[in-house]
């Protein structure tokens, strides 16, 4: 399901280097990216799966559980991911200021910066909410927004079975940067299913670049 609403297509003619919708196709890479963790109840065995099909991935990582789960983090950044910022505190960045909606980067790029020790990490906004007055932001001091081009809608808290058809009739494509989920099993379960799958078809699957600028 290459979902590519209005949003996307806008959003694809800005520069690459501000915000990115797509990965590189080269050899057939597509790219899974994960939000909202990390959790306890469901990272470990999301981390586990992706360690047996030897897959890289990307974490995009609130920066309140960061304070409460560093050992995910640590664990996440050892076996090879890329580790991103989305926000602080998950609140609506439409109802924030300029101002607020930097603070929340800020404070979680401090908190990742111990983990990997980049002074600043890609960002992902909550809910993929973007305005102008951040876009310009970014675009005048380099920080780089990760956006997606395939959205699993596992959020939408589809039934496993209709899930994973939905997914197995409609894969992601090369160059692809799928969103999914970390903090419920959604992902995971579908993905103990389907990634094998996928493998042997020949897809292959990469974390996204940590650059931040």
């Amino acid at each position: 399901m290459n979902l590519k609403p209005k949003r996307q297509e806008l959003l694809r003619l800005l520069p690459d280097a501000l915000v990115q919708t797509h990965g590189s196709s080269h050899g057939g890479a597509r790219y899974l990216s994960f939000d909202d963790g990390p959790e306890p109840d469901y990272t470990p065995y999301l981390l586990d799966l992706l360690a047996e099909h030897r897959v890289h991935a990307s974490f995009f990582l609130i920066g309140k559980k960061i304070e409460r789960y560093p050992d995910l983090v640590e664990r996440m950044v050892a076996e090879g991911h890329m580790i991103g910022n989305h926000s602080y505190s998950h609140r609506m960045f439409k109802t924030l200021s300029l101002l607020d909606q930097l603070e929340e980067f800020q404070r979680t790029d401090e908190l990742l910066r111990s983990f990997d020790a980049r002074p600043r990490h890609r960002v992902r906004t909550p809910q993929g909410y973007l305005d102008t007055r951040l876009l310009l932001h970014c675009a005048r001091h380099g920080r780089s927004i990760v956006y997606w081009s395939y959205d699993s809608l596992d959020y939408q808290k589809p039934p496993h079975d209709a899930f994973v058809a939905r997914l197995r009739d409609q894969p992601p494509l090369p160059g692809d940067i799928v969103l999914m989920h970390d903090d419920s099993h959604r992902a995971v379960e579908a993905l103990r299913v389907l990634l094998p799958e996928w493998l042997a078809e020949g897809h292959t699957f990469h974390a996204l670049s940590g650059d931040a600028a």
